[in-house]
């Protein structure tokens, strides 16, 4: 058992997972068209919704970096109860970090001055912040409740950073896409759950992880000049709207004891599926 884990749960083996993510997306857009044209049975949906985020081991604590999160998904029936669901997405997903300075605070790290662009003024406000904009693509099982419309899913996502820019102890740093300083690509790991609101209308909200390290950092603390080093993993939370264009509804009948319906009004139609 100790060889397994020492063998599945290192850096390395991680990083070989990292490397599969063309050919496992690829195998997600096959899996999807394939049950699509036999099922004869896909939902479209938008989505919107905004991030609460972190980067676990930057020395900054706390989901106080906020951005937003977009774009459209697909869901294909895996069984004719509609009970159990492949969602494909492609989203815009910002991420990073943030912490805002009081004046006349000592940092705790000392920063690269060979690294801030001196054309941006210093900014006071600012002890740390760091925007890493994603372009992503999220494949999920999902198995949902007829009836009430709650569902929950799990998956991974693979996304590929296409903006960024940092911000450090009030000054801007020469960070970009180029500088090798992030990697470009993230491959995470997802748990989410939607409830249904009004017919095609849901809310849904979700934990990302990171499953390899975006950034490895060596910091100096300015009082001590201790060095020490982190490995970095985007940490998120998100809630956003779905709203989905092509589903069939029914009233829900079910009820309680007292006769008080379970659930939202309106429920996916099960009894006329789309086979």
């Amino acid at each position: 058992m100790n060889a397994f884990f020492s063998y599945f749960c290192t850096p390395n083996f991680i990083c070989k997972i990292v490397k599969m993510k063309k050919y496992m997306i690829l195998c997600g857009f096959v899996v999807l068209f394939a049950f699509t044209g036999n099922a004869q049975r896909f939902v479209g949906a938008a989505i919107l919704g905004i991030n609460a985020t972190q980067v676990d081991g930057d020395e900054i604590v706390g989901y106080y970096k906020i951005g937003v999160r977009g774009g459209a998904s697909v869901m294909v029936a895996l069984d004719k109860k509609q009970s159990w669901f492949l969602t494909l997405e492609l989203i815009y997903n910002q991420r990073g970090s943030f912490r805002r300075s009081l004046v006349d605070s000592m940092s705790l790290y000392s920063t690269d001055l060979d690294n801030i662009n001196t054309e941006i003024p210093y900014n006071k406000d600012v002890k740390y912040k760091l925007n890493m904009d994603y372009v992503q693509v999220p494949v999920l099982v999902h198995y949902e409740d007829p009836k009430t419309g709650v569902a929950f899913g799990a998956g991974f996502a693979w996304g590929r950073l296409v903006r960024l820019k940092e911000l450090e102890n009030g000054y801007t740093m020469k960070t970009n896409l180029k500088s090798g300083i992030y990697k470009l690509n993230d491959w995470s790991v997802i748990g989410d759950v939607k409830i249904r609101l009004w017919k095609g209308l849901k809310l849904g909200a979700r934990f990302e992880y990171s499953l390899d390290y975006v950034r490895k950092r060596t910091f100096t603390g300015r009082i001590t000049g201790e060095t020490w080093t982190r490995y970095q993993f985007h940490n998120a939370l998100s809630l956003s709207l779905i709203y989905a264009f092509n589903e069939k509804y029914a009233l829900n009948m079910k009820r309680n004891k007292k006769g008080e319906r379970i659930g939202p009004k309106w429920v996916r139609d099960i009894d006329n599926p789309v086979f």
